[in-house]
């Protein structure tokens, strides 16, 4: 409950804040923070970019998602995961999720809806994800990863995907997050007076 006059009872107050170290895609920072009940400690904070996750559906192929499977370095194992990517510095969202569709899958999409933005961790991490539907697909071209990626595009039934989600090769966190917010997405569009 807030206090009187809109202070927050449990906002801590940042006092100092030290870069310990840069480590490719997010930097690492100890934090000094004060609680209003006079508490004092040492936080690790990393900052990293923003990411996309693109949920691309195909509704006239049964419907359909379209994954990429790769090998993830943190797990050592190949995944089925949705196109997903980093925000570049100076980049929209919107734009960074049409960029990482087309490099992973080679597809464009006529529509991009955002479903939602989270924090992925907000005990540690300072960055959001932004998850958005992809509609009105159509193959523009071949693939173009990074150039440390190796990633094979697949299609898959909706239903499959929903059922598995959380399972083998579907493990990643983030990919569970995006399914909430698809399936928040599609009880809507079954709602009475619905429109797309």
């Amino acid at each position: 409950m807030l206090k009187s006059g809109g202070a927050d009872p449990l906002r801590w107050q940042e006092e100092s804040r030290e870069k310990e170290g840069s480590f490719g895609i997010f930097d690492v920072y100890r934090v000094v923070r004060a609680s209003p009940a006079g508490q004092r400690g040492n936080f690790t904070v990393v900052d990293a970019p923003d990411w996309v996750t693109i949920v691309p559906l195909l509704a006239d192929q049964g419907p359909s998602f379209l994954m990429v499977r790769q090998f993830r370095h943190g797990s050592g194992r190949v995944t089925l995961e949705f196109p997903a990517g980093v925000v570049e510095p100076g980049e929209k969202p919107s734009a960074a999720a049409a960029r990482e569709l087309a490099e992973e899958t080679g597809y464009t999409a006529d529509r991009l809806t955002l479903l939602g933005a989270t924090n992925p961790n907000p005990s540690f991490m300072c960055n959001t994800t932004y998850t958005f539907l992809a509609e009105g697909l159509r193959k523009s071209g071949s693939p173009t990863p990074d150039a440390l990626e190796l990633v094979e595009s697949e299609l898959l039934p909706v239903e499959r995907v929903i059922a598995e989600m959380g399972t083998g090769p579907f493990d990643n966190a983030i990919m569970m997050s995006a399914i909430a917010y698809y399936l928040r997405w599609s009880v809507g569009q079954s709602a009475p007076g619905a429109s797309r």
